[in-house]
């Protein structure tokens, strides 16, 4: 049943054909609206319940690709790629791609909370996820258009000795190397308006800088720097 906000309603198609999914009729636009409500807009009615089912859903996408793609693979190796899979920094990649900020209720406050940006998009997806999955209850909403990204970012994850997570791989060299863990010292930035990279890390070991990095959150300028300081060690 649509909408009974026109405005609204429209704005949902959009994203629905953004995804690829032209006009599907098994949609349940209330989910999907609910899916894309901040509990800044409703303390009551909010993505909160959605993304708890959508957790569930990319986990299980996800393990389906993996399954289906790599036959052979070891469990160890599906573990190590499904969790960067659904990390909030890929999900949130995700979210901008689709550019999900255009359709998300939220209030202004929040998005002030640049700290917190990445986790709001990473929840926002889920959420949508978990109301494409709640309207039939199978994941034909999901898969035609979820596993192109998931392909490809399983790709680039499997060609990386770090498996693209360089604060374990830094952490793990550390640990071996000097028996100590590397110190991240983080600062906010104000840049220019079409610069999304609000925090500059720093990764320092025993009084030396060994990289620098910038993102939208802390744990991305800090994974920016480990790279950095990953590569540097290893080449």
């Amino acid at each position: 049943m649509p909408l009974p906000y026109p405005h609204r309603q429209q704005q949902l198609q959009r994203l629905i054909r953004h995804l690829g999914l032209g006009e599907v009729a098994t949609i349940n636009w209330q989910l999907l609206d609910l899916a894309l409500t901040h509990p800044t807009i409703s303390a009551e009615f909010n993505y909160d319940r959605l993304e708890f089912v959508g957790d569930a859903v990319v986990r299980m996408a996800v393990a389906e690709f993996l399954w289906n793609t790599y036959p052979t693979a070891a469990v160890g190796e599906y573990a190590a790629v499904r969790s960067i899979l659904v990390s909030d920094r890929t999900l949130a990649q995700l979210a901008a791609h689709y550019d999900l900020e255009h359709y998300l209720l939220v209030s202004a406050s929040a998005l002030r909370d640049k700290a917190g940006e990445e986790s709001r998009w990473a929840e926002a997806f889920e959420a949508l996820l978990g109301a494409l999955y709640l309207s039939v209850h199978t994941l034909e909403l999901i898969h035609p258009w979820l596993e192109p990204h998931l392909q490809r970012l399983t790709t680039e994850i499997r060609r990386d000795p770090a498996l693209q997570n360089y604060k374990a791989a830094l952490q793990e060299w550390t640990q071996a190397h000097y028996r100590c863990l590397p110190e991240y010292r983080v600062q906010e930035t104000d840049p220019p308006r079409h610069d999304n990279h609000r925090f500059r890390a720093e990764v320092w070991l025993s009084g030396q800088l060994l990289g620098q990095g910038q993102g939208r959150s802390i744990k991305a300028a800090e994974q920016a720097a480990a790279q950095v300081a990953f590569t540097k060690i290893q080449s």
